[in-house]
């Protein structure tokens, strides 16, 4: 059975890496795949790759970080194939720079391809969406975010990254709320995979080996995002699953936990020894990644 059968999937930054393995292994489960990449040759590489074994894909250019751009991706789309019903939002850059030494460009340029990145085409198609629902259409549609290990824990040399990530993590939870009722739902994925962007300091961790198991495989990634983009995952929303090798883990995400009441207003002298009772209840955090 193929999951994806006849629905339609904008995957980003899918001319490599894990982008490149999910549109490979949507178009095998049956889905139209818009191959999207700011690199042309890549796009129309992967394209071609799922045409000559005989799935349906198209490669489009258009730039994910404008509202204009996002427009024209979704309407070529449905110009080819008549409708959208999922979403990947896999695209994203690296600015590494210790915090101190980070210039505003790095924080920008990955503001921009990452949180806006993920906006824009999720707020057009949720547009489409939510009209379409009103109309008394049938909506069965699926986001498909990308955050990281880095944004749940952070990382050191990654403040732009980590805080990026992590608010695509917390994006994912208002989707989910705000778009159920309209037939949509909101995951994100933390993958540990080898791609272009993990190569300059996960390289030789990373690489595959010589016999065995490739842990690092970034199509290890790809059957988990066939099936949430297919209409089986309904019942699955505002959840993060951190996926590696053959692990699939879900992320328990931000809770309340030990609490101090005074029933009255604290005083500044009170406050360190209510703060070491916390202290004492609450679970360690993850370590800080390269802490």
């Amino acid at each position: 059975m193929k999951l994806c059968n006849g629905r339609t999937v904008i995957v980003t930054g899918a001319g490599g890496g894990l982008g490149r393995e999910y549109a490979l292994a949507l178009a095998a489960s049956g889905a139209n795949v818009i191959v999207n990449d700011i690199r042309p040759d890549a796009a129309h590489a992967v394209a071609v790759e799922i045409a000559a074994t005989g799935g349906k894909a198209m490669a489009n250019c258009g730039d994910i970080t404008t509202m204009a751009g996002a427009e024209s991706i979704v309407a070529a789309g449905v110009a080819v194939y008549g409708e959208v019903h999922a979403l990947v939002n896999n695209a994203g850059i690296c600015r590494d720079r210790m915090f101190a030494s980070m210039g505003e460009a790095d924080w920008d340029d990955v503001m921009r391809v990452h949180l806006k990145g993920h906006f824009c085409l999720a707020n057009v198609l949720a547009r489409r969406w939510r009209d379409a629902s009103k109309a008394g259409n049938p909506v069965a549609a699926r986001i498909i975010n990308t955050s990281s290990g880095a944004g749940l824990a952070g990382s050191v040399g990654q403040s732009n990254y980590a805080a990026a990530k992590a608010g695509i993590a917390a994006l994912t939870l208002v989707q989910a709320v705000e778009l159920a009722r309209y037939g949509v739902t909101s995951n994100c994925l933390a993958p540990a995979a080898r791609t272009g962007m993990t190569q300059d300091v996960f390289g030789d961790m990373m690489k595959p080996p010589e016999e065995g198991f490739d842990y690092f495989a970034p199509a290890n990634v790809a059957p988990l995002v066939v099936w949430l983009a297919s209409a089986e995952s309904s019942a699955v929303t505002g959840r993060t699953f951190e996926v590696a090798g053959g692990l699939i883990s879900l992320a328990e995400g931000w809770q309340v936990g030990p609490k101090r009441d005074k029933g009255a207003r604290w005083l500044p002298h009170e406050v360190g020894d209510a703060v070491a009772q916390l202290l004492a209840q609450v679970r360690a955090a993850q370590p800080v990644y390269g802490s």
